[in-house]
């Protein structure tokens, strides 16, 4: 049965959620999620804005805030040793496919503009234009609770962004975006200069490959 009851989850519950979501609609075959599985759908380096490093004890932890909030848990139906893990989002809200990808990527990916969500649920539906985006953005927004809402124009910018509502308030959410979630804490500057030496790295090993084969065929 839907709910009315407003919904606050953490980071953590958000992105096992938005996981569990997607991973039922882009890869059915492996849905129902084990344990280990699930713990890699969080923690992937594409299609995750922040990207996080959730342990089993995250996951596991938010597994249960999730189901005391009846959205998530273990698999009903799952056979074999393994436990498995779903979303019961369809009953919580039953939302429509489009509804069902919108909340998706923003659970993901956090606040985007109309344009950046049509084109990262291109797996999960096909919205024809943007308008289809709109519309389905709008009764996200329209439901009681909302599950959905339009961001303050940012200076500078042209577009406005769209944020979920599961996570609290709006505000709540644009703080946490501003939230080091990198499991080190670094600073951005340390960041770069963390990816400048991966690169350095990377082409010093490439420079000795490439000497190995010159000395090979050479």
């Amino acid at each position: 049965m839907p709910t009315t009851e407003p919904i606050v989850l953490t980071a953590a519950q958000a992105r096992v959620l938005g996981a569990l979501l997607e991973k039922e609609i882009t890869t059915p075959e492996y849905y129902p999620l084990s344990l280990n599985a699930l713990v890699n759908a969080c923690n992937q380096r594409s299609n995750r804005e922040p990207v996080m490093n959730l342990d089993e004890d995250d996951v596991r932890m938010a597994l249960h805030g999730l189901e005391e909030k009846g959205l998530a848990g273990r698999a009903r139906a799952a056979e074999g040793r393994v436990s498995k893990y779903e979303h019961w989002l369809g009953e919580a809200f039953n939302l429509s496919r489009a509804e069902a990808a919108l909340i998706c990527v923003l659970l993901l990916r956090g606040p985007q503009t109309t344009g950046e969500l049509r084109s990262r649920t291109e797996r999960m539906h096909r919205f024809e234009e943007i308008g289809d985006v709109v519309s389905g953005l709008q009764k996200l927004m329209e439901r009681v609770p909302p599950l959905a809402a339009v961001l303050p124009r940012q200076p500078g910018t042209k577009e406005s962004r769209y944020a979920h509502l599961l996570a609290g308030p709006v505000e709540s959410i644009s703080q946490q975006a501003n939230i080091d979630t990198s499991p080190e804490g670094a600073t951005r500057e340390e960041r770069i200069a963390q990816l400048e030496k991966e690169i350095a790295d990377v082409r010093q090993e490439l420079s000795l490959l490439r000497q190995k084969i010159d000395d090979l065929f050479g």
